[in-house]
């Protein structure tokens, strides 16, 4: 995300040709579209996206788990 973020501020000054970045070449300017692109293949491919649901689902389902205990009084003992 952060590069497509940094694709667009360059892109939009490359546009508007402020500072050095109007003079840059159209290569330096749109590298990090390549990148973000180059990222979420490799992201997709190893299987970091599947990890992180996974966590998330798992923590998210731990969560649940732990309410519904406290809501019929099995959770950890009060003092």
């Amino acid at each position: 995300m952060y590069l497509v973020i940094l694709g667009v501020i360059l892109l939009l000054l490359k546009l508007l040709e402020f500072g050095p970045v109007g003079q840059w070449s159209w290569f330096a300017v749109l590298a990090p579209f390549a990148g973000a692109a180059l990222w979420w293949a490799w992201a997709d491919a190893s299987g970091y996206n599947k990890r992180r649901a996974m966590e998330a689902m798992d923590a998210r389902k731990a969560a649940r788990r732990q309410r519904n205990m406290d809501a019929i009084g099995t959770g950890p003992k009060r003092k």
